[in-house]
């Protein structure tokens, strides 16, 4: 109980699943840069942050589900989003051989890095926060 309370009723889940995310989009990216000069290749994208967004909301209703075989209903559970890589329909050919756009990648790369460590910096705070209770000092300010 007290688990569920100090790491599931807190943003943790959500910086997870943030981080998660930022590790498959880092990889992705990593392979198109790789692919860069690949004739015939397809770039790869990874769609998280409109499903969490979604998953998030307050304006939408979420349905619960009493029985595994019943459909599911309104919005899904942040538990339930995760981080998907998929081919974007792209027929463009920035780089004459695919449709890599080695500076575009670059700047995504850089983009994901920072959102990673934003991540990381958050969720080492939590359990700063968490470690200086449980040893009864205050943070300095």
């Amino acid at each position: 109980m007290l688990r569920e309370a100090l790491f599931n009723r807190t943003p943790n889940p959500v910086v997870k699943k943030s981080l998660d995310a930022s590790m498959l989009r880092s990889r992705v990216i990593a392979n198109n840069i790789a692919n860069v000069t690949t004739p015939g290749y397809r770039r790869v994208e990874v769609s998280f942050e409109d499903e969490l967004r979604n998953a998030l909301s307050s304006t939408r209703l979420k349905g619960s589900q009493t029985n595994n075989n019943h459909m599911r209903l309104g919005r899904s559970g942040v538990g339930d989003v995760n981080a998907r890589a998929y081919k974007p329909n792209d027929p463009t050919l920035p780089s004459g051989v695919n449709n890599v756009d080695i500076d575009m990648e670059m700047a995504k790369l850089a983009e994901t890095q920072i959102m990673f460590n934003y991540g990381l910096r958050f969720n080492q705070g939590t359990y700063r926060k968490l470690n200086a209770s449980i040893q009864g000092r205050a943070l300095p300010l």
